[in-house]
Parts: structure tokens; C-alpha cells; sequence
């Protein structure tokens, strides 16, 4: 069959694109290499011990033993109430804020950008580092523990939900401006009611990263799981810690199959 000669490719990319993509792909490459050579990282070092992960991992870590089962519930109890308390009054204390932090929202414009520094700066500020800070100053406990989470949440929620006001549409509110409606009853009646969704999202979205966060806070003097895991650790009981990393696994993916469950039917 022959083929029309009038007929041409149309190409995917076009070669200003396509020569650019090669660019970037070259230049990310170069800094790769760069990288592993200034920190003197062989990748091929993980081929090359491979035996010895692979022992460790079916010989020390596998099969993964349960621990005392009563124990391990009330640790994953606790962990999951620090993440839950954490998430939601950091979420609330956000409400609040954001609205402050917008510049299209805010009664008092001048601080809006003010209150958007502040939640960068606290967000940028990884919990595992709040965590240290608040140990070594207020000690050990699931109380210090609840506060790093509920920073970090209070941050990150400010700045998701400024974005989120900022994305409504404007004629909701400047109507009921124009009939002398106050900043609350702007709020009440035309901000929360268009954002709700989206508050939830986000909410949802920030509980299950304190529910993975609020592990690796537990490690380090928080309680909960995550400390019960560190033990067994320490004390060489590798089996022991592959059921609790098991079970800590499965209650992450039950949380983030339910919080995608929620967001599915809030969208429906």
C-alpha cells in the first residue's frame, strides 16, 4: 500500500523543545555526577554488599514476630491520638490564621505577608528538628511529641489554605461587601462555605503525613510506636521490629486508602 506523499509526521515535540529537554536532562546528569563525587558515593557499592544486605534482611530481619499484642495496640493507639490531636488543632489554629494571611481576605493587609513569612519559616523547619529541640529543652514525652506535629501541621496548613481562598472566585465576596456585610459574616457566609473542600483535603492530607511523621518523632523521645520500635532495635530484636515496621505499614495504608476514600466522595 502506498502511502500518501501529501500525508507528513507531525512531531510530538517540537525541536526548540526537544532540544531543550536534552539540555536539562544533561545538566541534571552532570550535577548527579558532580554530587556523588564531592560526597564520595559509590553507587555500585550496594551491588557490590548486596550479599550482605540480603543476609541480613532473610537471616536477622525475616520472618517479622509479633510482639506482645496488647502492648503493640496501645503504642499504635497512642501514636495515632498524638497524630490526630496534632492535625486537628494545628488545623484549627490555620482556620484562623489563613484568613489573616491572605491578601485578598485579610481586614489588615499590611501583616498578610508577615503572617505568610511565619508559616514559611515554621514549615521549612523539618518536625524531626522541632522534635530535637523540644526534647532537649521540655524533655521526653508524648506531650512534646503532640506540639512538634501540631507546628509543623499549623505551618503547613496556613500556607494550603491561603492558597485555597485565594483560588474562589472574588464575586461571592465583593457582594457581600457591597451590601455592607463585616469581615466575619464575609467569612461565615461566602469564604468557608467556597473552601470547605478544600480545607478537608488538605486536612486529610496533613493527617496522614503526621501518622508516618509522628513515628519517627516517637523514635526520638515522643512514645507511641515509634519508641517501642527504637527498643527492639537497640536491643538487636530484629524480628520483633519487623512486625512492628509491618505493623506500622498496614495501618499507613489503611489511613491513606480511607483519607482518599473521603476525598473521593467530598469531590462526588
Amino acid at each position: 500500500m502506498r502511502s500518501n506523499p501529501t500525508m507528513r509526521k507531525i512531531p510530538l515535540y517540537k525541536e526548540k523543545e526537544k532540544q531543550l529537554y536534552i539540555r536539562f536532562f544533561e545538566i541534571v546528569l552532570l550535577i548527579v555526577i558532580a554530587c556523588g563525587i564531592y560526597t564520595r558515593f559509590n553507587p555500585f557499592e550496594i551491588f557490590l554488599n548486596a550479599e550482605y544486605f540480603w543476609s541480613f534482611i532473610f537471616e536477622d530481619f525475616l520472618p517479622p514476630s509479633m510482639p506482645d499484642f496488647l502492648s503493640t495496640m496501645n503504642s499504635i493507639a497512642i501514636t495515632l491520638a498524638m497524630a490526630i490531636s496534632a492535625t486537628t488543632v494545628g488545623g484549627i489554629m490555620a482556620l484562623f490564621v489563613s484568613l489573616f494571611g491572605s491578601e485578598y481576605i485579610s481586614p489588615y493587609k499590611g501583616i498578610a505577608k508577615i503572617v505568610r513569612g511565619f508559616a514559611t519559616f515554621l514549615r521549612n523547619i523539618p518536625t524531626l528538628v522541632w522534635a530535637f529541640i523540644l526534647f532537649s529543652s521540655l524533655g521526653i514525652g508524648t506531650g512534646v511529641g503532640f506540639i512538634a506535629l501540631m507546628i509543623t501541621s499549623f505551618a503547613f496548613l496556613v500556607r494550603a489554605f491561603i492558597e485555597t481562598m485565594d483560588e474562589i472566585s472574588s464575586d461571592c465576596v465583593e457582594s457581600l461587601e457591597a451590601v455592607g456585610a463585616s469581615f466575619w459574616q464575609r467569612v461565615i457566609h461566602g469564604i468557608w462555605p467556597s473552601c470547605i473542600h478544600g480545607y478537608l483535603s488538605w486536612f486529610l492530607y496533613s493527617l496522614e503525613v503526621n501518622i508516618r511523621a509522628s513515628t519517627i518523632v516517637g523514635m526520638v523521645g515522643g512514645g507511641g510506636i515509634g519508641m517501642v520500635l527504637l527498643s527492639y532495635i537497640k536491643s538487636f530484636k530484629y524480628h520483633k521490629a519487623a512486625g512492628i515496621i509491618l505493623a506500622i505499614a498496614i495501618i499507613v495504608i489503611v489511613v491513606e486508602l480511607l483519607t482518599n476514600s473521603l476525598r473521593k466522595k467530598m469531590v462526588e
